[in-house]
């Protein structure tokens, strides 16, 4: 028999076995001997009250043996598979790959960008000369954005598909239980391009394959139909089905589109900055307490306010977290966030930004490109007053809101430098205006927030694609193109790695229907 409870425990006591069967025993009001062992299901923190605890609901077994739970999985042979052909080896890449194998397909992953060990290097030159590689950088390459962008699990989309199975298959490959467990599940940069190459090794080792540097730049369609692709040095790969799973950063994959008439659509999305503060200052708010205890992990805040009917909010927060270069192209300053598994750097940061909509910006309805344009020029701005090399503008926060430009920045964790600048010049006036306005708002909700200790970073550009790739609700497939899949984040359809990684899978369900 098996019975589910919740438990309210105390930090200190969380990792401590004997307690938290002693805390079931009691709840459960039975004889100790009878409960043969317990899991942990689910595993929150509760900041609301003066006391910090660990709410977690835990499955006791009473009277039976609990069974193991296996997590590998074994795949059918592909020999005289229908192959299916997936640009793009982002999170809907390669778990619509791994779908493949187990719907009897036959996946041919096609990826612009360098392994992860060979993406490392591309990095490296980004954080340290202000040099971006267009085709290896941190949004192209093996595992995509996701890789280097903390490895975030947390998502709503239980609707869209099963979110335990995709969390399940990231343990098959190396991640720990935990993610399983935890509210706010979290893998880590420094763990996560492990996990992804395992993922590809085993797709490769059951019959799938996975090309890198191989740039798509054409679709092959006759009467209407998807035949395969051509890549950038002349080869042609021939499939009746192809998921575009290419992220929100592969404009030259909407260019593309263009070229054949296809239809796109201008979408909304949201840009503002990068805001980092010291990590204490945002433990002891939301811990209400001088030091953290050391069972607790770095705390994350999750902020809204309105502001002239605009909605601020903060967007994908990272407690002891570093900020990256995320740009594409030589002329851009884009800013994203990322943590270590342990989450032990002495800063949180995290996206503040507001949502661009269709009616700010000129002929949005008529020019699917409108928002992308858009959204380079704030990225180019940004550029031009950071001075090059990819330096990023930046001002402390009262300055910000104050209108006064900062004698000098705090200690910040974004590797090519920062200077100041005031970022209502490279910002367009109607996202500066919200993000002032916010910004006192929020150290209202939160004690500390509002701080000149606190730097905001330009720009936060990239948090979704500008432009959606339509297509049919129930197929899946492009209006106009018999066989292609406009998937994932890069086509307007998830915003996180579990949501591309549902939405990978779902493209291969549709396909095998």
């Amino acid at each position: 028999m098996q019975k589910e409870i919740e438990l309210a425990v105390l930090p200190e006591f969380i990792e401590d076995q004997e307690h938290i069967l002693q805390l079931g025993v009691k709840n459960l009001k039975i004889n100790e001997n009878r409960i043969k062992g317990f899991k942990i299901r689910k595993r929150s923190i509760d900041a609301r009250g003066k006391q910090v605890l660990y709410r977690i609901r835990a499955v006791f077994f009473i009277d039976d043996d609990p069974s193991p739970v296996i997590f590998s999985k074994s795949f059918k042979s592909l020999e005289n598979a229908q192959p299916v052909i997936i640009i793009g080896a982002g999170p809907a890449g390669l778990f619509a790959a791994y779908r493949c194998l187990e719907r009897g397909l036959k996946p041919i992953v096609i990826e612009r960008g360098k392994s992860v060990q060979e993406r490392r290097r591309d990095l490296a030159k980004i954080n340290r000369e202000g040099f971006v590689n267009p085709e290896s950088n941190y949004c192209f390459g093996e595992g995509g954005a996701g890789t280097y962008s903390d490895g975030k699990l947390y998502t709503r989309s239980d609707k869209r598909g099963n979110v335990q199975k995709v969390l399940e298959i990231f343990v098959e490959y190396g991640a720990t239980e935990d993610i399983l467990v935890d509210a706010r599940p979290h893998i880590g940069t420094n763990k996560l391009p492990h996990i992804i190459e395992d993922m590809r090794n085993s797709i490769v080792e059951h019959g799938g394959e996975v090309h890198f540097d191989t740039r798509v730049d054409d679709i092959l369609v006759s009467f209407g139909k998807v035949s395969g692709i051509k890549t950038a040095d002349g080869q042609i790969f021939n499939a009746s089905n192809v998921i575009v799973a290419t992220g929100h950063s592969a404009r030259d994959i909407f260019t593309l589109f263009k070229r054949n008439n296809w239809l796109l659509e201008a979408k909304p999305f949201a840009l503002g900055v990068r805001i980092e503060h010291p990590q204490e200052i945002i433990d002891q708010a939301q811990y209400h307490c001088a030091v953290r205890h050391d069972n607790l992990p770095p705390a994350y805040y999750n902020l809204v306010e309105q502001v002239d009917n605009r909605g601020v909010f903060s967007f994908c927060m990272c407690p002891g977290g570093i900020i990256a270069p995320c740009a594409t192209d030589q002329n851009e300053i884009v800013v994203n966030g990322w943590s270590p598994s342990k989450r032990n750097n002495p800063h949180a940061n995290s996206g503040t930004v507001i949502q661009i909509n269709l009616e700010d910006v000129p002929n949005s309805l008529t020019n699917p490109f409108a928002l992308l344009d858009f959204q380079r020029s704030v990225e180019q701005q940004a550029y031009e007053f950071g001075g090059g090399n990819l330096v990023a503008p930046a001002q402390r926060m009262v300055d910000f809101v104050n209108n006064t430009t900062s004698a000098t920045l705090p200690e910040n964790s974004y590797k090519p430098g920062t200077t100041s600048v005031e970022l209502k010049d490279v910002l367009p006036d109607f996202v500066y205006q919200a993000l002032k306005g916010a910004l006192p708002l929020f150290g209202k909700k939160m004690t500390g927030y509002y701080t000149n200790e606190a730097i905001l970073v330009g720009v936060e550009s990239r948090t979704s694609s500008p432009i959606r790739i339509p297509r049919n609700k129930e197929t899946f497939q492009h209006p106009q193109v018999e066989g292609l899949f406009p998937c994932g984040e890069g086509a307007g359809y998830a915003g996180g790695i579990v949501s591309a990684a549902i939405d990978g899978m779902n493209c291969v369900d549709a396909i095998k229907a």
